[in-house]
């Protein structure tokens, strides 16, 4: 039967909340009625959003049993939405570790429901390290003594996840295909609409509700399949694909990361799961959380949402959302707390007859589709060298072609700090042998405005110094080439640079 409505509004946990369906889980629970407090290490980043004043923030770490056992208390429903994806060998570990500390914190707080998003578990095959996390974490949370319901889902198609973003990549850019065996597996995908609609349901489900539920939308199909349907809703020619069995997954996940936007790192293990078959064996979530009366979204219209969703550049969150495992956390140098050490800076400042609102237009507009403003083939070749070693490069892109919010991921940027009309600070995330940052200043000058635009490096060790020395030569061309060229736009007329 169909939850009740409680008498009440429901406090709710969101933990995740800078992730892909956290951030979009949150104003669905707004619209519910409900009350919602998120769970974040970096409440920083959540300052942008549309929501962040109508939700309470608690800061906390998901290892840190003190600080979460601080977030539950006093909340009717917990969302355990957090994962160590793509954080190397140890996630499993940092997976166990984590959902033990909420299993326990949700039992001492007397929390009433406890909801997961897992993964779909396939019958009498090997699980991907994946898949098995993910079963072991849904164990330990339902063993914590508190109702909990476990979703689990296989492919998620929405504009901005991971899947999705494979999947896209992969159709557009290669018309011919070498792919791998697990282009035959047969996976049941789902929207992100109809995953949102379970989650908002399991909050009121009765307290005797205590399993797993498969969830998946209503097509079956394998991934060779998933790319053709791709290409024809996308108005693409029919790809040809041609399986090659000796591709390994490490392989694939290479070879995905040089394709996609997706780094190597979180494609390997979604890469690994797609060997599994990820089909439901039952859908009786639809006791408790009927089916909308027009049935749940099939693949092409999705897949239709989505694409037009990129064009309309209304992605709300991206998979990119969260931060890349393994990313600098550490202060800005040029911060009072810094403790020292050999810090460059290339610190360059330039007048503009533009007025500030203008530069400003321009500056929070750079990266993505209309590039940095300089040496175009020195930032691709940087890109591309980035990919080879594991890291994002530049494919990431933008969430949104005009707009950035704090934490938002910008190429092989993230944005870590934003003042309307003022400043704009990215913090990289390219592999590199110490810690860089991109500040530009805007500022309201006689006659116009002038733009500021800082780098800042903190080498590591002996190679740190030298990457830098050894870059300062292009320095001129890449940095001041910028700073002439975000002038040069913003003093253009609107039309121009529109």
């Amino acid at each position: 039967m169909p939850p009740t409505a409680p008498d009440h509004p429901l406090t709710c946990l969101v933990t995740g909340a800078t992730g892909y369906i956290g951030g979009r889980l949150v104003p669905q629970l707004l619209a519910a009625g409900h009350r919602v407090r998120v769970m974040t290490r970096s409440p920083e980043k959540l300052r942008d959003h549309p929501w962040a004043g109508d939700v309470e923030v608690a800061r906390a770490d998901a290892g840190d049993a003190e600080a979460v056992a601080a977030a539950c208390a006093g909340v009717d429903v917990v969302y355990y939405l957090v994962h160590a994806l793509g954080s190397g060998p140890e996630f499993e570990e940092t997976d166990r570790r984590t959902a033990a500390v909420m299993a326990t914190a949700v039992r001492e707080a007397g929390v009433g429901r406890l909801v997961y998003l897992g993964g779909l578990e396939p019958e009498n095959e090997e699980l991907s390290p994946h898949l098995r996390s993910r079963a072991e974490v849904a164990e330990i949370l339902l063993g914590s003594g508190v109702p909990t319901a476990v979703l689990r889902a296989a492919v998620v198609l929405g504009s901005g996840s991971a899947s999705f973003e494979m999947l896209r990549y992969l159709t557009e850019r290669l018309p011919v295909m070498v792919t791998p065996r697990w282009v035959h597996s047969r996976i049941q995908p789902i929207a992100v609409r109809d995953v949102l609609r379970y989650l908002v349901g399991c909050a009121t489900l009765p307290p005797e509700v205590h399993r797993c539920f498969d969830i998946g939308g209503p097509d079956v199909m394998n991934y060779a399949e998933m790319m053709q349907r791709y290409a024809a809703v996308a108005g693409l020619p029919r790809r040809r694909i041609v399986p090659v069995p000796l591709f390994s997954p490490s392989l694939s996940s290479h070879w995905v990361g040089l394709i996609t936007p997706v780094p190597a790192g979180i494609a390997r293990p979604l890469v690994e799961s797609l060997r599994n078959t990820v089909v439901c064996r039952e859908h009786d979530i639809a006791r408790y959380v009927p089916d909308p009366p027009e049935g749940l979204l099939g693949f092409d219209d999705a897949v239709r949402l989505a694409i037009q969703r990129i064009a309309d550049s209304a992605v709300t969150t991206r998979w990119a959302s969260a931060s890349v495992p393994g990313a600098p956390s550490d202060p800005l140098p040029t911060d009072p707390d810094w403790a020292g050490g050999s810090l460059y800076v290339d610190d360059r400042t330039l007048s503009s007859t533009a007025e500030p609102a203008d530069l400003w237009r321009v500056v929070e507009g750079i990266g993505g589709e209309r590039g940095w403003y300089s040496f175009p083939l020195a930032w691709r070749v940087r890109g591309w060298l980035d990919r080879a070693v594991g890291g994002v490069g530049l494919r990431r892109g933008r969430r949104d072609a005009d707009r950035l919010y704090v934490g938002d991921a910008l190429d092989f940027w993230r944005v870590e700090e934003r003042e309307e009309g003022h400043l704009l600070r990215l913090r990289a995330e390219m592999r590199l042998p110490g810690l860089a940052w991109l500040e530009f200043h805007v500022e309201h000058a006689t006659g116009g405005s002038t733009l500021r635009q800082r780098a800042t490096f903190a080498p590591r060790g002996l190679f740190g110094h030298l990457y830098w020395w050894g870059i300062a030569v292009f320095h001129g061309f890449v940095f001041g080439g910028m700073l002439r060229n975000l002038v040069r736009a913003a003093e253009q007329p609107a039309q121009t640079r529109s």
